[in-house]
């Protein structure tokens, strides 16, 4: 592809000085001679240059609302992408050049290549760059190739199937394997406790006798 605009750009310079030739010598059925053909291409560079110009301020204050509205100017600075594209183009010598440039100035015909170069060039540009985040065309259903699980753990971890919750780990699960199910009755005796406390009041009360 790359190729392909590589031969198209090459063409257009091409097919300029050929028109040149035409106009400005007998060789073709129009002949203008060389005078008139250099006034031509100055004449259609400064036209076209001018609409440059005031699409390039028009452009720039449609920029300055959005920017005050709060809202992003993706078309205002692809259109003045565009502008400067053409205002390359009307520099170039040549009717050819000239002409593309005044496609690209005229809003006409500006709009539709616009729409184009969005939905063809920046958009799958910025897809790639960004994994999909910028239209959203990304993966949303849990980790890719799992069954299809809205938690995205399709088969759990280790091999293990997920369980419905949090439930004991496995040194739990050994202690409840020991564990018969049956009742621990407690008595009295086993909640008695030897009181201490008597035997430091005691000898305090001792050293105090003393």
């Amino acid at each position: 592809m790359y190729l392909r605009l590589i031969g198209i750009a090459l063409l257009v310079p091409l097919a300029d000085v050929l028109l040149l030739v035409v106009l400005a010598t007998g060789l073709g059925p129009v002949t203008i001679g060389p005078a008139a053909t250099v006034a031509v291409v100055v004449l259609t560079a400064l036209i076209g240059l001018l609409l440059v110009r005031a699409e390039g301020r028009h452009t720039i204050r449609k920029i300055q609302r959005k920017l005050a509205r709060g809202d992003p100017p993706t078309d205002e600075l692809l259109d003045g992408a565009l502008l400067l594209v053409a205002g390359a183009l009307m520099l170039t010598p040549g009717l050819v050049t000239d002409l593309l440039g005044l496609v690209l100035v005229l809003p006409p015909t500006r709009y539709p290549i616009r729409l184009v170069v969005k939905r063809y060039v920046v958009k799958p540009y910025i897809d790639d760059k960004t994994d999909g985040f910028a239209s959203g065309n990304v993966y949303i259903g849990g980790f890719p190739g799992g069954d299809g699980d809205a938690s995205g753990f399709g088969g759990g971890f280790g091999g293990q199937s997920p369980g419905p919750g949090p439930g004991p780990g496995p040194d739990t699960d050994a202690g409840a394997a020991d564990y018969d199910g049956e009742t621990v009755e407690m008595g009295e005796e086993d909640y008695e406790f030897e009181d201490v406390s008597g035997t430091d009041d005691g000898d305090d009360g001792a050293s105090r006798d003393r």
